[in-house]
């Protein structure tokens, strides 16, 4: 029988008695596929870290470190990437990771993009628009100079592309891929697939043959709870090693819980997008008067308990970029009022603003609606689900979109280029529709230099330029809040959604 077969019998047994073996993890949702190339949603991403190796990797402080790759380098042009790779990691079957199976892996992910495939990350690959759109036969960008030193040829220069390379739509996966991948997936990484009963329990066994070394524990068990009160039952009954804590339950949680608790500020924004297209919204002195119009600290500390940082710019502390030292918009109405008069609209605004059904949005769009009539601009809350709401932001039909911004990866130029560059207005990630010719090139300048310090020097002005046209109501960067079992060692909330792989996590008697 093999170990897997005998491994899922004793979880079974275990679960019966009614102590849930190894380490136990949740997601809130279902992911869609455990295939890599269908990573498009949080829980795949995560489930393909478990799974699957890529050749760069980030750890939980968010920082960019080897993996299957155990170097890479740069052409004084920035138009070409080398990598070095790592020699005699193996999948689970036994069969070898080496260049075949990055160059199908990358080609097949290509390949799948029309079939709803999150294929952007290797868009920069000279030839892969041509796989996606296409079908053409080969991955022109990618060069094997030997058997363990790889090339990409990319259309422009592009210095954020080995974190790319760490998402999870370039994980390696076997070639030729076997039938019903995406169900019982085969991967080089930590752990193993056991078994997936959809919408309850996934079941992962370490990988004993782990490059790195296999993980402390046996087994990770990750079920799937979406009510965020039923998570935290869960875990004050022993049933989970970890739990995320909600923000209205933060007193209650630092209260009987406090040593159990860790938190750090998210690499995530929280703001409400301006249509710079829409009329009045137009003029930057509107924009900056909804921004001094809203009492933004108070709607933190009401809604949020005060976890997270106030935003003056879109670059979240801990980033390249950040600038602690600037003076956010202060909650002003008079200084609001004043601005609105000299923009001629004192008292004749009426605009809407869109959101999601989630309860923190909705009681975040009440309070900018009650600050806002208090300098004469009426607000319509549109209440619509998340797909619909998101849409009529990406199409130019809402006034003001209430959202947040999940970093894919850790560096300030994935809250500036994708945010505000003209290019990507509307389904881009441009919700503010902003355009304007000196902030395009410097973020088209912030991903090309193959200078680090300019880079730097860049994101900080690109940061600055960004407020002062305020496309935002500019909020704040969350701080998340989690608990771990006192029985639980190793393990931390990761900066990135993908740097946690619970090698190093066990418990205690």
């Amino acid at each position: 029988m093999r170990r897997s077969a005998i491994l899922l019998i004793l979880l079974l047994l275990a679960c019966r008695s009614g102590i849930p073996a190894g380490l136990k993890y949740y997601w809130n949702s279902d992911p869609r596929s455990l295939d890599p190339a269908l990573s498009t949603d949080v829980p795949t991403g995560e489930a393909v870290t478990l799974l699957f190796d890529n050749l760069t990797e980030f750890d939980t402080e968010g920082r960019l470190v080897p993996g299957l790759a155990t170097g890479w380098s740069a052409s004084t042009n920035g138009m070409t990437w080398t990598f070095r790779l790592r020699r005699g990691v193996t999948f689970h079957n036994g069969a070898a990771v080496d260049v075949a199976a990055i160059y199908g892996s990358l080609r097949r992910a290509l390949r799948m993009g029309k079939q709803g495939g999150r294929v952007w990350p290797l868009l920069p690959i000279d030839g892969a628009a041509a796989v996606v759109d296409s079908g053409a036969p080969d991955l022109r960008g990618f060069r094997t100079i030997n058997d363990s030193t790889i090339a990409f040829t990319l259309t422009r220069p592009l210095n954020i592309f080995p974190k790319l390379l760490a998402m999870p739509v370039a994980a390696i996966v076997p070639t030729p891929v076997p039938d019903d991948f995406g169900e019982a997936p085969i991967g080089s990484g930590p752990w193993q697939f056991v078994s997936w009963s959809h919408d309850d329990l996934l079941v992962f066994a370490r990988n004993e043959h782990y490059w790195r070394g296999p993980a402390l524990a046996d087994t990770l068990r990750v079920r799937i709870i979406p009510e965020v009160f039923t998570q935290g039952a869960e875990y004050e009954s022993g049933r989970l090693s970890v739990v995320e804590i909600p923000g209205g339950e933060t007193e209650r949680w630092q209260g009987t819980h406090r040593a159990e608790l860790q938190q750090r500020t998210a690499i995530r924004a929280w703001y409400v997008a301006i249509n710079t297209r829409r009329g009045p919204l137009a003029d930057v002195r509107i924009r900056q008067a909804l921004n001094h119009a809203v009492n933004i600290p108070a709607i933190l500390e009401r809604v949020m308990h005060n976890r997270g940082t106030l935003a003056a710019g879109s670059i979240p502390p801990g980033l390249d970029g950040y600038d602690a030292t600037r003076p956010r918009y202060a909650y002003d109405p008079d200084l609001a009022r004043k601005l609105l008069r000299e923009a001629g609209h004192a008292d004749d605004l009426h605009f809407e603003l869109w959101r999601s059904p989630r309860a923190e949005f909705a009681r975040i769009a009440q309070a900018i609606q009650a600050d806002l009539e208090k300098v004469g601009i009426t607000i319509d809350i549109v209440e619509r689900d998340a797909a619909t709401a998101r849409a009529a932001a990406r199409s130019g039909k809402a006034d003001l979109f209430l959202a947040d911004w999940y970093a894919d990866y850790p560096d300030g130029e994935n809250f500036t280029y994708p945010l505000f560059h003209s290019s990507n207005a509307g389904t881009g990630g441009n919700y503010a529709f902003l355009k304007e010719a000196v902030l395009d090139s410097l973020l088209v300048r912030t991903r090309t230099t193959t200078d680090s310090n300019e880079k730097v020097q860049l994101l900080r002005r690109i940061d600055a330029r960004v407020f002062d046209l305020a496309p935002w109501i500019f909020c704040w960067f969350p701080t998340d809040m989690w608990a771990m079992r006192p029985d639980v060692r190793g393990w931390s909330y990761p900066l990135v959604f993908t740097g946690q792989r619970w090698t190093g996590v066990s418990t205690v008697p």
